[in-house]
């Protein structure tokens, strides 16, 4: 699940979200000029789902009171399922059911958005001012490999499955009183500002769109495809990679696929200053976690027939074992 919160598709969010939404509308658009005369894809946000564009671009441009000439008016969330999740839903509900459902994962993922930043009175997504957008497709870009290459051109329409969902979210409340700003990434470090501005926590925003996609659609996700794995192999430490590694190679072990998630989440935290101490505190998994460990290593002797014999080096006492674990 790939979750991510810009400033505007367009570059821009300083000023009218005029050219974001008529950016948003290309498939429409597209579908008129080509005389398809398929049924247009109007935007929703929890109370409708027939809402224009034209009702979009003036909410809000009018929901900026006291922000200033530089000061961000709205944000754009891209909520884009993976092809395994895709491919979940549409086994579960078709093409047309995969869409309605994708609406309601969406108003769900603002109600986490309002909560995240932990401001009185932002509950969920009713306090709030957004539209949503269902999108079918996605389009090569100038910066995609494949169009530097010259295998795909711009504007070529990417193959799979590609449904994704587009929101416009207003920087103030919808009472146009409260700033909300994401890019205010105190976690409540600072409480002076955070009590002003309000908190948001990016990564607990993302892990509870994963779960709510999880929860909502009975999916049984692999360590291998959690937020947590992706962020601690790109950017986790050697003790946290080493952890997570052991934790991928549990395949083995009659374990709770949900519990082997919640330990990678710890890791990706770095509540776990080792491996040892990862195993000390997860019971009866860390069990298994020290049968893996201290399994004998086996290695394919070489055949050597064809060669005089050469001494085999002793291996030194004390060899960490855990080196036998695939990496």
């Amino acid at each position: 699940m790939f979750i991510n919160i810009t400033t505007s598709e367009t570059g821009d969010n300083k000023g009218s979200s005029g050219a974001l939404v008529n950016y948003l509308e290309k498939e429409n658009q597209m579908q008129t000029e080509k005389g398809k005369g398929l049924e247009l894809e109007n935007w929703f946000n929890g109370t409708g789902n027939e809402i224009r564009r034209q009702e979009v671009r003036m909410k809000i441009d009018g929901n900026i009171a006291k922000l200033g000439r530089s000061d961000s008016k709205f944000f754009l969330i891209n909520i884009s399922p993976s092809q395994k999740e895709l491919a979940h839903l549409y086994e579960k509900y078709g093409r047309e059911g995969t869409k309605d459902k994708l609406k309601e994962f969406a108003v769900k993922v603002m109600d986490e958005y309002a909560k995240n930043f932990k401001r009185p009175g932002i509950n969920s997504h009713k306090d709030l001012l957004w539209y949503g957008k269902h999108e079918n497709y996605r389009y090569y870009k100038h910066t995609d490999k494949e169009v530097k290459d010259g295998t795909r051109q711009k504007g070529e329409r990417k193959e799979g499955r590609q449904d994704h969902i587009q929101i416009i979210v207003s920087r103030k409340d919808i009472t146009n009183r409260i700033k909300l700003s994401p890019q205010n990434t105190s976690k409540g470090k600072n409480k002076e500002h955070s009590a002003k501005l309000g908190e948001f926590n990016r990564t607990a925003f993302k892990q509870s769109g994963e779960k709510l996609f999880d929860d909502l659609f009975d999916f049984n996700r692999g360590l291998k495809d959690t937020l947590a794995y992706a962020n601690t192999m790109q950017n986790g430490t050697v003790a946290q990679k080493k952890q997570m590694k052991l934790l991928e190679n549990i395949h083995n072990l009659k374990a709770d696929q949900t519990i082997i998630n919640d330990l990678g989440k710890s890791v990706a935290e770095g509540l776990f200053e080792s491996v040892g101490e990862m195993i000390s505190t997860t019971g009866k998994i860390g069990a298994g976690l020290l049968s893996l460990l201290t399994e004998p290593v086996y290695i394919i002797p070489e055949d050597n027939t064809a060669e005089p014999k050469r001494r085999k080096k002793k291996k030194k006492k004390g060899m960490d074992q855990s080196q036998g674990i695939q990496r």
